[in-house]
C-alpha cells in the first residue's frame, strides 16, 4: 500500500500523528487495484484502468481494448510456458537418473546457443 501512495495511485490522508487514515474511496480504489493485478495487470495498467474508471467520458471500448491487450500478452505467455514445458519434459525423458555422469539435461544448460 506505501508502493501504491509513493507513485500516486492512493493518497491517503494524514491524521495528526502522522498515521495514514484511508476514506471509503481509498478502500475501494485499493480493492480496484488488488483485483485489476490479480488479474495480470501491471501497475501502469492499473493507471489506465483507474483513468478510465473515473472518466465518465471513457467508452468501453476503450476497457475492452486494454482487457484484449492483457488476455493477448497472458495467451503468450501460457504458449511460453507451454513450449518450456514440453523442452523440459524432453530433456526428462533423455535423462537417464542414474548412476552415470551423462546427463542430456546438463548437456543441454551448457550449450552455446541463445
Amino acid at each position: 500500500i506505501r508502493y501504491y501512495e509513493t507513485i500516486g495511485l492512493v493518497s491517503p490522508a494524514r491524521a495528526e500523528n502522522g498515521y495514514r487514515t484511508y476514506s471509503i474511496s481509498d478502500v475501494h480504489r485499493l480493492r480496484f487495484i488488488q483485483r485489476s493485478r490479480h488479474l495480470g495487470f501491471s501497475v501502469e495498467e492499473c493507471r489506465q484502468l483507474i483513468g478510465l474508471y473515473q472518466d465518465a467520458r471513457r467508452t468501453s471500448a476503450d476497457v475492452k481494448k486494454l482487457a484484449r491487450h492483457k488476455q493477448a500478452e497472458i495467451d503468450l505467455r501460457i504458449a511460453e510456458l507451454m513450449q518450456l514445458r514440453s523442452t523440459l519434459g524432453h530433456l526428462i525423458a533423455a535423462c537417464h537418473g542414474d548412476t552415470r555422469p551423462e546427463c542430456p539435461i546438463l548437456e543441454s544448460l551448457s550449450e552455446n546457443r541463445a
